[in-house]
């Protein structure tokens, strides 16, 4: 069995990615860990030449000691949002301590939307940033939950079945990627 890292793609308290997240944890609690970027700063030219902020070289610790990266992305304006975007470019920005974490690293994409349209757009978005950070996506399964308002009850909790039984089968999947 193998162990995946997520990390939701949205700093909003009841975010529904967030919520989704932690769904794929709930699922799956032995396989599955929870990162943020909260406190991760826009990334700065002048700010890495003084030192990488601990935020960044902490979450880029944690990435490497998993099989996986589970990326939960919201949609904004047809395309990735630009809070988990700064994230990956710091993440990806080479340091004295760590390795490049994405170089054949698996990694997968979800996403949720009060939209009609899931989180298409986004995924596609991100697939020549992971391709050009070298890291292995995984194809073999899309999970873009459209309608979460309905998806998830007030206090986040996923209620859906049929997304819960879909996200969980993508959790399977991607996990057997994760041990080639």
């Amino acid at each position: 069995m193998s162990k995946i890292f997520g990390i939701s793609g949205s700093l909003r308290k009841s975010s529904f990615n967030t919520a989704l997240l932690r769904a794929a944890r709930e699922l799956h609690p032995d396989k599955i860990d929870i990162g943020d970027i909260k406190a991760i700063p826009l990334y700065n030219g002048d700010v890495e030449a003084a030192g990488t902020p601990e935020a960044v070289s902490g979450l880029k610790m944690q990435i490497m000691e998993f099989d996986g990266l589970l990326l939960v992305s919201p949609e904004y304006n047809n395309s990735m949002p630009g809070v988990l975007k700064n994230a990956i470019d710091w993440l990806s920005r080479p340091s004295q301590e760590t390795r490049n974490v994405f170089r054949d690293k698996p990694v997968a994409l979800i996403g949720a939307t009060p939209g009609g349209f899931g989180t298409m757009l986004a995924q596609n978005a991100w697939l020549p940033v992971l391709r050009g950070l070298g890291a292995r996506y995984w194809s073999g399964g899309r999970l873009m939950v459209s309608g979460a308002g309905r998806a998830f009850d007030e206090h986040g909790v996923l209620i859906d079945e049929s997304i819960r039984e879909r996200l969980d089968q993508f959790i399977r999947g991607f996990d057997e990627f994760c041990e080639l």
